[in-house]
């Protein structure tokens, strides 16, 4: 879907146009992604496309542009301030896109009683899944959602295997057969009983003498994350029970890295959450298909009310250290 013509609201209150031949849909995504990752690596394995070929979609769109739309770090990428024009301009084009195809997805030939099988993480599904199931009453009758709750590991295997028809998943690896659409980033945050009074934002070095409980599968994200920055993690303990976890930390016992959105529920009002510096610890959140099945109607439908509802929630704050500030 090229976009001929385009149109955004500067900074400066001007109305600038452009022409952009060669940006579409799926150049807008790359750029969202890497602006959610932070770093064109993470955003390439969230893609699943080799990172030269990233870089070379973002230098051909900055030079269409005329303006430098990521600003280049040692430690990942910032948007600069025509960047973040760019980015907010990008995200209503690609929501629009979205609703576009569901609507369009409407007059499918859907079958009476076709069923989807959606697999979600444990710390996603309270977020996500009221939503969709909402999304899903109010426009697909002749749909019936299933859903699976499992780690990405089990995720993929279910995919892999037929059980499940899509996923949302956490930073998976690129894998043969399957399509990858990147949902968010979601940033990784400290989480402490409020009652110990740490800052808003803590140092790796402060970040290490806090002994942690975590599931295996964030202790390797933020492990691999940290490990060419020399920071370390104090893991007590390994428990892959998110509800678990969060529980102990509500008592005021314990204390957890985890994506952000975990602690951002009401109910995590007793939680101090701080943020991690000096170093991009993210989790990228993809939906995952079977590349056969990626196009049949009733999974396509579902899977732009996913990509809508995630848009909603991330617009709202939800997946943002800020709104829990």
């Amino acid at each position: 879907m090229p976009f001929a013509r385009a149109a955004i609201s500067c900074c400066y209150g001007m109305r600038c146009e452009f022409r952009c031949a060669a940006m579409n849909l799926r150049t807008l995504g790359y750029f969202v992604a890497i602006a959610d990752a932070g770093s064109f690596t993470a955003a390439a394995a969230a893609v699943a496309i080799a990172q030269p070929a990233l870089t070379r979609q973002m230098r051909d769109l900055e030079a269409e542009l005329g303006v430098a739309l990521l600003q280049r770090g040692p430690r990942g990428v910032r948007l600069t301030q025509d960047g973040a024009t760019l980015y907010a301009s990008a995200r209503r084009m690609l929501a629009e896109a979205s609703r576009v195809r569901q609507h369009l997805a409407g007059s499918r030939d859907i079958a009476t009683e076709a069923t989807v099988v959606l697999g979600v993480s444990p710390t996603l599904a309270p977020v996500l899944l009221p939503g969709v199931f909402e999304r899903c009453h109010r426009s697909l009758a002749g749909v019936r959602l299933v859903v699976r709750e499992a780690f990405t590991p089990q995720l993929l295997e279910g995919l892999e295997r037929g059980r499940i028809d899509m996923a949302v998943a956490t930073n998976p690896p690129p894998q043969r057969g399957l399509a990858l659409q990147p949902l968010l980033a979601e940033p990784f945050v400290l989480v402490t009983p409020a009652a110990r009074g740490l800052p808003a934002t803590v140092t790796l070095a402060e970040l290490a003498r806090v002994p942690l409980l975590m599931t295996g599968l964030h202790r390797g994200i933020v492990e691999r994350a940290l490990a060419p920055l020399g920071g370390r993690l104090q893991v007590e303990a390994e428990i892959d029970s998110v509800d678990a976890i969060r529980e102990l930390v509500l008592q005021g016992r314990r204390a957890t890295v985890m994506p952000v959105s975990v602690f951002q529920a009401p109910r995590g009002s007793g939680a101090r959450l701080s943020a991690i510096a000096g170093a991009q610890l993210h989790r990228m959140l993809v939906l995952a298909t079977r590349v056969e099945r990626a196009d049949a109607s009733a999974t396509a439908v579902v899977a732009d009310l996913v990509h809508a509802e995630a848009a909603r929630l991330a617009d709202a704050g939800v997946f943002s250290l800020v709104a829990a500030a």
